[in-house]
């Protein structure tokens, strides 16, 4: 296992110019991948506090192409991020979606890089239920709930909502909006209120987002890497191992043909207008 571990790391770096292990002797890039809806932060904070104490990595690159998530999470991530870039240089690189939650992470980097067409901001937040009355009437259920107070059941799928529940769940929504807002403002030194008219939920292509300044630069990965060279201090067209996280379990042997860049299998491309 330690010699197969060792070929795969030297495929990587030879190859590649990369290698998946904080071990791997010399100066090095770190990549941190933020991908789909965002319902827990431990591993990505985990690897990118991994990054940050290790001296041999030189600066960062997010990979992001999420369309957001929970907000606790996105908000721990931000302040992991922000930690991160006191301690090294930071780039964000947007893929095809990087909205709401996905933007929320992205904020606090040195340069934000996104694609033409990368779909982001969707600085806003939403609160879904269902009303399911009139379906248990047809069904003859009646529902019964015994309550500590008259917004304990605010919500629920059983009743309709009244007035004082609306009231009560949209201070909630525009409580946490503001926080996202408050945030994004302070991390790309934005006045708020110039701010707030296009924080009001809608999507931006990377061309808006450009236009609007809530990114700096468009440019893919690779575009993303160079200029985090420069951050750095290095040579932007010099090859340097990259240790990317957090880490998926793939089979061996997918490992090794990665590495070598043969590719064992196919995935349908992720439309990038799915917008939560």
């Amino acid at each position: 296992m330690i010699l197969l571990a060792g070929v795969i790391a030297a495929f990587r770096f030879f190859f590649g110019g990369e290698t998946s292990s904080l071990d791997f002797d010399g100066d090095k890039i770190g990549i941190v991948r933020i991908e789909g809806m965002l319902t827990d932060s431990e591993e990505i904070n985990t690897w990118i506090r991994e990054l940050r104490d290790d001296k041999s990595v030189k600066g960062v690159v997010l990979r992001v192409n999420c369309p957001g998530g929970a907000v606790a999470p996105s908000q721990e991530i931000y302040n992991a991020v922000v930690r991160l870039t006191a301690a090294k240089p930071v780039v964000v690189s947007m893929s095809s979606l990087a909205a709401s939650g996905g933007y929320y992470v992205s904020a606090p980097a040195h340069l934000i890089m996104a694609n033409p067409s990368t779909i982001t901001g969707s600085i806003g937040v939403i609160m879904e239920m269902s009303n399911l009355e009139g379906l248990f009437e047809k069904l003859g259920i009646q529902r019964q709930a015994l309550t500590s107070g008259k917004l304990k059941d605010a919500g629920s799928p059983f009743r309709a909502m009244t007035p004082e529940d609306r009231k009560y769940l949209m201070g909630l929504i525009a409580d946490i909006h503001e926080q996202f807002v408050a945030d994004v403002a302070k991390a790309r030194k934005i006045d708020i209120n110039t701010l707030r008219p296009i924080a009001d939920g809608r999507a931006l292509t990377g061309n808006q987002a450009l236009k609007a300044g809530l990114v700096d630069k468009l440019g893919g990965f690779e575009e993303a890497v160079e200029e985090l060279k420069i951050l750095c201090g290095l040579d932007p067209t010099k090859r340097m191992p990259v240790v990317e996280g957090p880490e998926k379990d793939e089979p061996w042997l997918r490992q090794i043909l990665g590495a070598i860049r043969l590719d064992v299998h196919t995935d349908l491309p992720e439309s990038g207008v799915v917008i939560r």
